[in-house]
């Protein structure tokens, strides 16, 4: 079983190198909340060293509608962004469109897995269900391997989440210290929040003893992959921590 642990986002001081020098993978954030020019990650690409993995977050047009906060952060014109349907994967032109830019710049950057987080605000309904699975069934034709992260009332409808996954060979990502995938791939997928009540606590500091059961879940479940990425405040020392725990397990890294 091989392991890749790193961060969401370049959580190390000193920038991309310096989180080149510490960690195998990444999944890039800048993706979600506006897309950066295909030259730039090409020179992520080409800067990074030989064997390095990335992963990224897909572009919040397919997932957020325009109400969602996190567009604040996209540099959008808000009237603009008013006249879009964007969000919840509804199978409509904008997100069709959206998710062909977000395919450019995932095949420019060699991108191993595209992660689809779609929000609490989501509604959990049969519509709902029937866009997920129009929208995946067309994503998934572009070559790229996705994995979704429900959030909110449709995650904890399990049936469905199962059947769409297993329909589309999506990955099911969860929070590995907190539930396991529904689908049983070759590949697992898992971003640790923090644990606590809620779905996140971004605060949470991981001690020795959730390391070493992180460990043992993955042992228990023996992908052939795991991608084990760390979204905390402490995200970069918890994620070296997680490699010396595994280096001292004799899992191989």
């Amino acid at each position: 079983m091989k392991v890749l642990v790193g961060c969401c986002g370049w959580a190390v001081k000193g920038g991309k190198k310096a989180y080149f020098d510490k960690f195998p993978v990444v999944e890039v954030q800048e993706t979600f909340y506006k897309l950066p020019k295909v030259e730039t990650v090409l020179s992520w690409k080409r800067n990074a060293p030989s064997g390095f993995v990335f992963c990224m977050k897909a572009w919040q047009a397919i997932t957020h509608p325009v109400s969602s906060p996190t567009w604040k952060r996209a540099g959008v014109n808000p009237e603009t962004l008013k006249k879009m349907r964007y969000g919840w994967l509804r199978p409509v032109k904008e997100n069709l469109e959206a998710w062909e830019k977000t395919v450019e710049v995932a095949k420019a950057l060699d991108a191993k897995i595209v992660v689809v987080q779609t929000p609490p605000t989501m509604p959990d309904s049969e519509e709902i269900h029937e866009n997920v699975l129009k929208f995946f069934d067309h994503a998934t034709a572009f070559g790229l391997l996705l994995a979704w992260e429900p959030r909110g009332r449709i995650a904890a409808n399990r049936k469905v989440v199962k059947s769409i996954c297993e329909k589309t060979g999506v990955l099911h990502v969860v929070d590995l210290m907190k539930n396991n995938p529904l689908t049983e791939t070759e590949i697992l997928y898992t971003r640790l929040h923090g644990l606590g009540k809620g779905e996140v606590n971004y605060s949470y500091r991981y001690s020795d003893e959730d390391l070493r059961q992180l460990a043992q879940k993955l042992r228990s479940i023996s992908p052939a992959e795991s991608y084990v990425l760390f979204n905390n405040v402490s995200m970069a020392r918890d994620a070296e921590r997680f490699i010396e725990t595994l280096k001292r397990e004799n899992q191989p890294t």
